[in-house]
């Protein structure tokens, strides 16, 4: 991940300080199987939640905006993202998983990434 950061600083700032955050928040956040981490990714056109399991590896249920269910819709961002953390909140609750770390994932609490958490509180899960 450094190797990225050191080469990408001069072609795009903005992703290199993004990767940078990344790496300061990933020292702190780990997922266990108790407590695996909600992870958010962000695109242009899309956004994707996941839930991971640090300690094995292994993703535990995933939901992005691509998805048949969701992508037939006409709707805003902001209300699609809502609408994916509820999804990915419903898929933890059907595998026993109640409550996970929010990693943000470089990304500012605002806009599409924060109404991914909001959705996912509604759904039921909490962090």
């Amino acid at each position: 991940m450094y190797r990225e950061l050191k080469n990408t600083w001069k072609r795009n700032p903005k992703l290199a300080a993004r990767l940078k955050r990344k790496i300061s928040i990933r020292k702190r956040l780990t997922g266990s199987a108790e407590q695996p981490r909600l992870s958010i990714f962000r695109s242009a056109r899309h956004i994707y939640a996941q839930v991971i399991d640090d300690a094995s590896g292994k993703t535990l249920a995933a939901a992005s905006s691509m998805e048949k269910q969701l992508s037939g819709e006409k709707m805003a961002k902001k209300d699609m993202a809502k609408k994916v953390g509820e999804l990915v909140a419903q898929r933890c609750k059907e595998n026993g998983i109640g409550s996970v770390v929010f990693d943000r994932n470089g990304f500012r609490y605002h806009g599409r990434v924060q109404a991914v958490a909001d959705g996912a509180r509604e759904g039921g899960l909490s962090f």
